[in-house]
């Protein structure tokens, strides 16, 4: 990906960033890969009309401007604490246009493809972008073993997997989409499946 001049440009103190730029980078490195093209600094900076210096001074890698434009149009989901908890979550996760208003499966579908292909991407997908939406059930799976409703010895990050794995299974392996409502209903079920498997002893009787 064109790396080696991120290594010795960096951005300099007190150099202002021109208006524009980003969008100019963005909208250039996501031309090319709805294109099928490979994401250089070279093309970025031929379609963009930026300078190389500009390119470098914003981004630390290509790997880094790669992972940001797949994640265009991806929300951070809010969801209530108060209520039914399980309820919360089958919403914020199935309800129509839960990742955004501006989400595009076909540029998920890219990201699924190429971070299989590239664990570098992968990885700074997972470190700048994936990592911080899961705040929000974070902070359910949090809530829910302040109420007792929980168990207090889950591993949060496994159970966040597991959840969040539903729904990868249904694009990766089964090419499902979501605007079909049998696909919506195998996953809300699987959610309660693991629902009930994090929740106390006292809950499940």
């Amino acid at each position: 990906m064109d790396e080696a001049g991120f290594a010795s440009a960096r951005r300099g103190p007190g150099r202002p960033r021109a208006e524009g730029h980003d969008e100019r980078i963005f909208a250039a490195a996501g031309a090319l890969l709805d294109r099928g093209e490979e994401v250089t600094v070279s093309r970025v900076v031929e379609l963009s009309g930026v300078s190389r210096a500009s390119l470098y001074r914003r981004w630390p890698s290509m790997t880094d401007l790669l992972a940001a434009v797949l994640d265009e149009g991806r929300e951070v989901p809010e969801i209530p604490l108060d209520g039914d908890l399980l309820e919360n979550v089958l919403v914020a996760y199935t309800s129509p246009r839960a990742a955004g208003p501006n989400f595009s499966e076909d540029r998920f579908r890219m990201r699924l493809r190429l971070a299989l292909t590239d664990r570098k991407l992968a990885q700074a997908y997972w470190r700048s972008h994936v990592a911080r939406r899961r705040a929000g059930i974070t902070a359910v799976l949090e809530a829910g073993i302040a109420r007792g409703e929980l168990r207090a010895d889950l591993d949060l990050d496994a159970c966040i997997d597991l959840v969040n794995g539903v729904f990868y299974y249904q694009y990766v392996v089964r090419g499902a989409s979501f605007d079909d409502p049998d696909v919506v209903a195998r996953c809300r079920e699987a959610v309660r499946v693991a629902w009930r498997g994090m929740t106390t002893d006292e809950r499940r009787e």
